[in-house]
């Protein structure tokens, strides 16, 4: 577990400097009523305007039900424009709304857990919107990158199926992971198996290629 946290703790976070050949103006508008946006979304899931000097906490969007509305649309930029430097796009009536990520658009930020008497299955939240923004938490599918320590989960088709699980979730979750031969080396190999709610998971690394894909 330790090791783990450690990794987390430690992830290197991606640059955020967009090719130089770029160049858009927030708002333009390339025909008639029609408006471009451009957007950004860091490793934690927080959303900024793209050409934001600063990008923190103080700087990142917080209005849930903005939050909620413009992650519900996100999706592939399949626009044919600016689609290698802002590969997702999130739709909104004659606005057009581009955004890179520094890993994915999707970060699962909290467990919803249901009653523990029930038979529902718990939600992982995403894009800071609360409950207004879930998505099936499938403990099966947890995937883990050994050479990073980042944790994945499964998302929406229309995003690319993956989703980042926020590195502070993960850290809170990476005791529930389980080797089966654990060894000094074992932080090298993807988990076997995820303990949760009294239920141990064999994990079936399904979005591994996904994620293995992504980074390359």
């Amino acid at each position: 577990m330790y090791k783990i946290a450690r990794s987390l703790l430690n992830l290197p976070v991606k640059s955020q400097a967009v090719k130089a050949a770029l160049s858009y103006v927030q708002g333009q508008s390339p025909k008639r009523n029609t408006r471009e946006y451009f957007y950004y979304i860091d490793h934690q899931g927080q959303l900024f305007m793209d050409d934001a000097k600063v990008k923190n906490f103080i700087s990142c969007f917080k209005e849930k039900d903005f939050l909620a509305f413009f992650f519900s649309r996100i999706r592939l930029n399949r626009t044919g424009r600016y689609e290698d430097d802002f590969p997702y796009f999130s739709p909104c009536g004659r606005e057009k709304n581009y955004i890179r990520c520094d890993d994915l658009p999707i970060v699962f930020t909290h467990i919803l857990k249901q009653d523990s008497e029930s038979d529902d299955k718990d939600f992982l939240s995403y894009g800071y919107a609360g409950d207004k923004l879930t998505f099936p938490f499938q403990p099966e599918h947890l995937c883990m990158l050994p050479d990073t320590g980042r944790v994945y989960h499964p998302a929406p088709d229309k995003t690319g199926g993956v989703g980042l699980v926020k590195s502070k979730l993960a850290i809170e979750i990476s005791q529930y992971f389980g080797y089966n031969k654990p060894s000094d080396t074992s932080i090298l190999q993807p988990p076997d198996f995820f303990t949760w709610g009294g239920k141990t998971y064999l994990l079936s690394n399904q979005i591994f290629n996904k994620v293995l894909k992504k980074e390359s």
